[in-house]
């Protein structure tokens, strides 16, 4: 099993937001989402959930232009 890091949730967070606090890229949600099948399919999360956030071998770039409008 790869390295993970144990991220709990906070009231209103997203998988977007989840994915730019740990990888700097709020697109790379399909990892977090696979490496969490007992999570919701929520738009946001109450607070006190338990997140497995893969860690990646390189972080990613921030791409600001592929990123969501609210999050440049």
């Amino acid at each position: 099993m790869s390295a993970v890091i144990r991220y709990t949730t906070r009231d209103g967070d997203r998988w977007d937001l989840i994915a730019y606090k740990h990888y700097g890229n709020a697109l790379l949600i399909d990892g977090l989402m696979a490496a969490n099948p007992h999570l919701p399919l929520a738009e946001e999360f109450e607070s006190g959930l338990t997140v497995f956030v893969p860690v990646l071998n390189a972080k990613p770039q921030s791409n600001q232009a592929a990123m969501p409008p609210w999050m440049r």
